[in-house]
């Protein structure tokens, strides 16, 4: 499937031939030019057609294995994987995050009502338990998927928030447009299997590995203005995150 795929290659530059390869192809993946389940020529051709070493292509293709891109089976080739939504741990909304990623972002709105606060929930939004606050629960798509269930708790008043706003929008899209200034976050990542509720509206198996997300979201007053309990499917959804040495 690699026949129309232009892979030009700077010989002089400094780059490694095998990373340039690799990294052309995961690109031409993430734009949708190598659908999941395309198959790439073997490394034989491969190597012919771009005038490289056999080494150099098997390293380039042990790179995309190593990063989840590509995937061996015995006597079917090298093939691209389903595509898995990677997001950089930021400050910023799943919603934004696939729409930049090409992913056709799509929601569902499950509940958008106030509600008495649980008692935990409360210590954390700094109000007395029982205060009504605003809940909401969506089911957020990424390229026709079901990939996440997401619950948020926000003071009342916050932003006029609507189903068709929510379904249209990222909710850190709407706050911000309603004058929220949000600073920082506290977030813990976790997993644990679904639910049978969890699994149906997830098209997964009940017991079925899911990523968790528990972020508390605060203006630059240090208020909280956003608390959210996320659950995402583990096959689809992962986290990446930069460790700098200090």
């Amino acid at each position: 499937m690699t026949a129309n795929l232009a892979i030009e290659l700077d010989r002089s530059s400094p780059v490694p031939l095998y990373f340039q390869v690799a990294e052309q192809i995961a690109e031409a993946i993430r734009r949708g030019d190598l659908a999941p389940g395309s198959r790439l020529d073997n490394e034989i051709l491969l190597a012919d057609k771009l005038g490289l070493s056999r080494p150099t292509i098997r390293q380039a293709i042990q790179y995309l294995v190593d990063k989840g891109l590509l995937v061996r089976k015995r006597g079917v080739g090298t093939q691209v994987v389903h595509g898995q939504v990677k997001r950089s741990v930021e400050l910023t909304s799943l919603y934004d995050d696939l729409r930049r990623a090409g992913q056709e972002p799509a929601t569902q709105v499950l509940a958008l009502e106030p509600r008495p606060v649980p008692e935990e929930i409360a210590a954390i939004l700094g109000v007395e338990p029982g205060t009504e606050v605003l809940y909401l629960e969506r089911l957020r798509f990424a390229a026709g998927e079901p990939l996440a269930v997401l619950h948020n708790w926000l003071p009342l008043g916050l932003a006029p928030l609507t189903t068709a706003g929510l379904e249209g929008r990222g909710l850190y899209e709407l706050l911000r447009g309603a004058g929220v200034r949000m600073r920082v976050a506290n977030q813990r990542i976790g997993a644990r299997a679904a639910t049978q509720a969890e699994a149906k509206l997830l098209d997964e198996r009940r017991g079925a590995p899911l990523l968790t997300m528990l972020r508390t979201t605060y203006d630059d007053q240090g208020r909280a203005v956003e608390h959210g309990s996320h659950v995402y499917r583990a096959s689809l959804y992962s986290l990446e995150v930069t460790l700098i040495e200090r």
